[in-house]
């Protein structure tokens, strides 16, 4: 029953143990399902079924039949276009982080878009290259393909066929690295296996994330100094890369490094202009077109190439090539990698698609999202593309002119369509500076995440350390190995808190029915005799031991330490009282003689195993209270503890291992007369313990109560002390001589109910 008094509430109920209250209050009988069962229904088939497949294979099919034409065609076309820009001169300058050819990354700005718009659930992301999967699949193609300078002659006959024979082979290994990766996705989609992207924290992405703009800034040097750099894909990769940028650095191109120092300035000016205002301009100032559409002119009109000798995007052929078959052999040779590129395009793709879902209220499918990401990537690298997912600054653009469907994304697609079979030509002068230059202009919000450490270490200092750590493997390691080491880390600072647990002992707070660790209260209420000791963590092999060392380090003493104890003395107790040696009055023990001492053989003797026994006194005339005086200043160690409550209310599972250490630790405190209590637990805790036969003559299933307080209760009326006093405007109904304690510890008569107040006072 509850009262409700104001803000306060008053309870009547009885005490509770486990035992009690299922005797009390019958489970109902569940019927759970069965693997059989899940698979009938999952082979099963309705019309009502295959409606719902094919709606969730086809969101388009949802989304479509309710388009608002009049409001939201207007919107979309805007937005596709700003899009498409945008779409058209990252392709160009993430192709460069691929190493192939510039026009490729067209490819991978077309064909994802127009697979999405059938098959993705987000309404806002924009699909297609992303930076850090380009660098990804760059290091890839470096590894596989041979550089400029080790190629071998007999490719070809000339330099410029052997350049040309080079680029098909990079060009190759990064469709089927694209196409091997979809094909992960599309399986992960189908096995319903979304949830793998909940192992890559925030954490983790950013710290990831801003490593890879530091490759992708490396990566862009030798393009604004337009150098020759070797290709390094092992560690340390990034400051070999460094070390042959600097050694060279005489050799500069001074047209391209003002070109794109300049670029870089008048980007990063305007984007903080678009930012600071982003609320009073009608749509962001489409700074990458103009300088484009600038460099381009001024580098045709100057004959930067001739003049300048500078490096441009050069032959850009109309239309689309054919379709390729990938290679068996560099399936075999980047599984791993291909692995992790589909893992992060995924985890990109799923968290941007997440924040637009709540900011506009409509539901996305992880699965779904895998199966959409995985076609797009095998049609794009069929054709020539590499990998996509979403850069966050195009999916901005998308979403902040206005866009409301994948409408956009599919008019995005067109502008794109309109420069590989039109206009593309347009762009041959540009330099490859200019496409660096964007690239990094893309990088800011990446590195902006710096500032993330000094808010997670305020927040979360594991949180921190893991951000920290993935950055440094990132940079060092490399992004593939990088992400593998990152991802390994993060799982074992997992272990790490569960391993090492902030376990805490309780007390009584505010003279109610709450309790909270005694350190942080200076009113608190202790019971005599009582500890209450809490674990905040599951309890397995690898923490058992740290568990039982915390357990002790509360307590004061060691259970089992004072087991042999006792036993030792009993044993000298058995022979003083058969000797005759040892009388017993109401005023304690008499010894008839001034000192007794086994021999040194016999304390030597004892044996570990039988000191370690539970304590028998059935065979002495009398008990012992070995808190008193014993005869003959035998020494046993005095304890001031007879109840300890364990809170397992965090402990969400229990291992094998665990269970035989924790059942020693309860065996030691009851043979040394501590009754020890476990409280929080829910019903398959029990149940388990009980299939994995935990439960015997000394540890018995009535040490279980529903909580703390319950134990509490039930400790202070079996050691019959007074419950509770009130001040004189409380109320109180508890009739003590009510109850009986069964031997088991349980209460036989549970009609004695304690009204729990809000302000309850121990004795």
């Amino acid at each position: 029953m509850i009262e409700p008094i104001g803000n306060q509430y008053v309870v009547a109920r009885p005490v509770y143990s486990a035992n009690a209250f299922g005797e009390e209050h019958k489970k109902k009988e569940r019927h759970h399902k069965t693997p059989l069962d899940h698979l009938k229904k999952l082979c099963g088939c309705s019309a009502q079924k295959a409606k719902k497949v094919a709606l969730s294979l086809f969101p388009i099919a949802s989304w479509l039949p309710a388009y608002r034409i009049k409001e939201w065609l207007l919107s979309d076309i805007v937005s596709g276009i700003s899009t498409g820009l945008v779409a058209v001169l990252q392709g160009l300058a993430f192709a460069l982080l691929v190493t192939i050819p510039p026009r490729y990354g067209l490819y991978a700005a077309f064909f994802p878009v127009i697979i999405y718009f059938f098959l993705g659930t987000s309404r806002h992301i924009s699909v297609g290259p992303f930076p850090v999967l380009s660098m990804m699949v760059g290091a890839v193609v470096v590894r596989l393909t041979p550089t400029d300078n080790t190629a071998d002659s007999a490719i070809a006959n000339s330099t410029m066929a052997n350049d040309s024979s080079i680029d098909e082979q990079k060009v190759m290994v990064a469709a089927t690295v694209t196409v091997l990766s979809g094909i992960i996705q599309l399986l992960m989609g189908v096995l319903r296996l979304g949830f793998v992207v909940l192992y890559l924290s925030e954490s983790l992405i950013s710290g990831f994330t801003t490593a890879a703009a530091i490759h992708v800034l490396v990566s862009q040097l030798k393009f604004m100094f337009q150098l020759t750099v070797p290709a390094h894909t092992d560690p340390f990769s990034l400051f070999k890369v460094l070390e042959s940028v600097f050694s060279q650095i005489e050799k500069t191109n001074i047209a391209d490094l003002v070109t794109s120092l300049i670029i870089l300035l008048v980007v990063f000016v305007v984007k903080e202009i678009n930012q600071r205002y982003k609320a009073k301009l009608p749509v962001p100032i489409p700074i990458e077109l103009i300088v484009t559409v600038i460099a381009a002119g001024v580098s045709y009109g100057f004959d930067f190439k001739t003049r300048f000798n500078v490096a441009v995007i050069g032959e850009m052929k109309p239309g689309f090539q054919a379709p390729i078959t990938p290679s068996r052999q560099t399936f075999q040779d980047t599984i791993g990698d291909c692995f992790g590129i589909a893992i992060v395009a995924f985890a990109v793709a799923f968290s941007v698609a997440s924040v637009y879902s709540l900011k506009y209220d409509y539901p996305i499918d992880g699965n779904q999202e895998l199966i959409a990401l995985g076609v797009s990537n095998i049609f794009s690298g069929s054709f020539r593309g590499f990998a996509a997912s979403t850069a966050l600054s195009r999916s901005g653009v998308q979403e902040s002119t206005g866009g409301k469907t994948q409408i956009a994304g599919l008019i995005s697609a067109i502008i794109v369509l309109i420069v590989i079979v039109a206009i593309g030509f347009l762009l041959e002068p540009l330099q490859k500076s200019v496409l660096a230059a964007l690239a990094l202009g893309n990088l800011k919000g990446m590195l902006m995440q710096f500032a993330e450490i000094r808010r997670l270490w305020r927040k979360d200092k594991y949180d921190c350390l893991i951000w920290v750590m993935t950055f440094i493997f990132a940079v060092v390691l490399g992004l593939g190995l990088g992400l593998a080491a990152s991802v390994a880390f993060q799982l074992l600072t997992i272990v790490f808190r569960t391993q090492f647990p902030k376990c805490s002992t309780l007390a009584n707070v505010g003279r109610s029915n709450i309790y909270k660790n005694r350190k942080d209260y200076s009113e608190i209420y202790e019971p005599e005799g009582v500890k209450i000791f809490r674990c905040p963590s599951p309890i397995y092999f690898a923490n058992i031991s740290f568990f039982k060392q915390k357990l002790i380090d509360a307590i004061g003493f060691r259970p089992l330490r004072i087991l042999r104890k006792r036993n030792k003395a009993l044993k000298k107790i058995r022979k003083l009282q058969k000797k005759g040696l040892l009388q017993v009055t109401p005023k304690g023990f008499i010894c008839t003689v001034d000192g007794f001492k086994d021999s040194d053989e016999e304390l030597d003797n004892d044996k570990i195993e039988e000191l370690d026994q539970p304590i028998n006194t059935t065979d002495l005339p009398f008990q012992i209270d070995w808190n008193a005086n014993l005869p003959l200043n035998i020494a046993v160690p005095k304890i001031n503890l007879h109840s300890l409550i364990l809170d397992f209310s965090a402990v969400s599972f229990l291992d094998v291992s665990s269970m035989r250490g924790l059942k020693t630790i309860l065996q030691e405190f009851i043979r040394i007369q501590v009754d020890v209590y476990i409280v929080g637990t829910d019903d398959d805790f029990i149940e388990k313990l009980r299939r994995c036969e935990f439960f015997d003559d000394e540890v018995k299933d009535s040490i279980f109560f529903l909580t703390i307080h319950d134990a509490v209760l039930h400790i202070l009326m079996k050691k019959d002390y007074s419950t509770s006093k009130f001040n004189p405007s409380q109320e109180v109904e508890a009739k003590l001589d009510d109850f009986t304690i069964n031997t088991d510890g349980g209460l036989r008569n549970r009609e004695c109910q304690v009204r729990i107040f809000s302000r309850f006072m121990y004795t």
